[in-house]
């Protein structure tokens, strides 16, 4: 096979291939380390290699519906015993961390056959929407290399529409699967809470908001690696409803006739870009094509209340984490990034009641989207609130760093976080991306769908949201939309 062949594969054309004795597991290795070779140094997504892993893997006897493909994994919380992983992190990078045991997220994609050969690029713990860690440096964009691939999953998203594998592990607290999948031209679906494992370390991941999946090229790739995955372990705190059908079954079924609400406004009022609002308005037509009815709603929601609420809960569930690493590992503060520390400083003066409060705020929203979804079948509104922004666009102000680093060292850093700074805030955090944090908050699954592309050629997804535990509903519109205007080719338009 040459590379170019390759490249026009989905995951499970690759592994019929293999199936068929027409290529090897080592040969499709083989080309996935030199398309890496060829793109990485200037993209900057695989940051830690496993080749000898890799290697070793494809001597073995490999079953499942992705037997002998190459994939990488996400360096956060998607651990292979034995190997290194930084989360993003300087100081985790330094003392060379290794982890215990793998995660049962890795297990279970070790189960439908994968050939894992790498780690890749993500912010420090998964905290931004883009990938510009000081560990490892930017992550770029391969539509165009001035642009980040969006965080938190921006590595894997950029390996992906590179063309160096057909897919990779992903996962998604506040938007982390489909922030990337709309700036990088990918599908992205984040499955419901519960759906996937998080042991054996934890039995869920901020209060099951965060969830892990993977970033395809295609929606059958999504589809049948969510049927290896889905299903509770020991860890689990709960069982959610499993589809009567397999997922990869069920796509090959046109949805019914939708009934959609969507909206262009940002829930915290905060810009949109004519590219966002174009994107929804292109995705209501095709569509409407299509038979569906769309309506222009929003759930009765304060986004801006919603969007503090998440925040409150994420600054002060990371305050915990880090404070965790650093008695572990007699980590210092200069062994993570001031904005990291920052944040920390925030969320550790949350009080008890505030935080209960915030997450009984949660039930709240909860109950309102099932309200919403008594009247509409799925909601619609843009990924992102623009193509992806570049490198260096979003960081810490060069005049703030002197004023953190002082407060910081006298413990008085969270008084930048009071009255009515905690709703500036919250904008400056999430402006670029309001749209997502919603379906973590209520648990639903949700996906970015490719289907606009900007004059510049920059990508901007469409995210859907459905009801609790209804993927499948998700993937067969996804389906149905991939089927009326495939994307698959656009990637051949990367040149890198």
């Amino acid at each position: 096979m040459k590379l170019s062949e390759y490249l026009q594969y989905d995951g499970l054309g690759l592994a019929d291939l293999v199936a068929k004795k027409q290529v090897s597991s080592s040969e499709l290795l083989n080309l996935a380390l030199q398309r890496a070779a060829d793109t990485n140094p200037k993209l900057n997504a695989i940051i830690i290699p496993m080749h000898d892993y890799a290697k070793t893997r494809t001597q073995q006897v490999l079953t499942g519906p992705f037997a002998g493909v190459p994939f990488l994994v996400k360096d956060l919380f998607q651990e292979y015993a034995g190997y290194p992983t930084s989360y993003g992190c300087t100081g985790l990078k330094r003392i060379h961390y290794i982890a215990e045991q793998n995660s049962e997220i890795v297990n279970r994609w070790e189960n439908s056959g994968i050939v894992t050969f790498g780690r890749t690029n993500t912010p420090e713990f998964g905290i931004k929407g883009i990938t510009e860690p000081d560990a490892w440096g930017a992550c770029h964009n391969p539509w165009n290399l001035k642009h980040n691939s969006g965080g938190s999953s921006g590595g894997s998203a950029s390996a992906v529409a590179a063309g160096i594998v057909p897919l990779a592990g992903a996962g998604d607290g506040g938007g982390s699967i489909r922030i990337p999948a709309s700036y990088c031209g990918l599908f992205g679906l984040k499955p419901s809470r519960g759906r996937t494992p998080w042991g054996p370390n934890m039995s869920e991941a901020m209060h099951g908001a965060a969830i892990q999946h993977v970033l395809t090229k295609t929606v059958r790739d999504s589809a049948a690696m969510l049927d290896v995955t889905h299903g509770p372990e020991h860890s689990s705190l709960f069982k959610i409803k499993s589809p009567e059908s397999t997922y990869l079954e069920a796509i090959q079924f046109p949805p019914k006739k939708l009934k959609i609400a969507f909206s262009t406004q940002s829930p915290i009022d905060t810009k949109v870009s004519e590219d966002a609002i174009a994107a929804v308005h292109h995705t209501v037509k095709l569509l409407e094509s299509l038979g569906h009815t769309l309506i222009e709603d929003t759930p009765a929601i304060d986004g801006l209340a919603l969007a503090r609420d998440f925040i409150t809960t994420w600054f002060s569930q990371f305050s915990y984490m880090l404070e965790q690493i650093k008695q572990q590992y007699q980590s210092k503060n200069g062994d993570f990034e001031l904005d990291s520390l920052a944040l920390a400083a925030f969320g550790a003066q949350t009080s008890a009641a505030q935080y209960i409060h915030n997450l009984n705020n949660w039930g709240l929203y909860t109950t309102q989207m099932n309200h919403f979804f008594d009247r509409y079948d799925l909601y619609l509104t843009p990924a992102t609130a623009s193509v992806a922004p570049e490198n260096g666009e979003i960081k810490l102000p060069q005049w703030q760093k002197p004023i953190l680093k002082s407060l910081l060292k006298l413990g008085k850093a969270h008084l930048l976080a009071q009255g009515k700074l905690v709703d500036q805030i919250v904008k400056d955090n999430l402006k670029w991306v309001p749209f997502t944090q919603l379906a973590n908050i209520t648990g639903l699954p949700a996906m970015s769908v490719p289907l606009y592309w900007n004059n510049d050629h920059l990508p901007l997804g469409s995210q859907f949201i459905a009801p609790f535990a209804q993927e499948d509903r998700l993937l067969q519109l996804a389906a149905q939309l991939e089927q009326a205007q495939p994307w698959l080719n656009r990637y051949n338009q990367i040149h890198i």
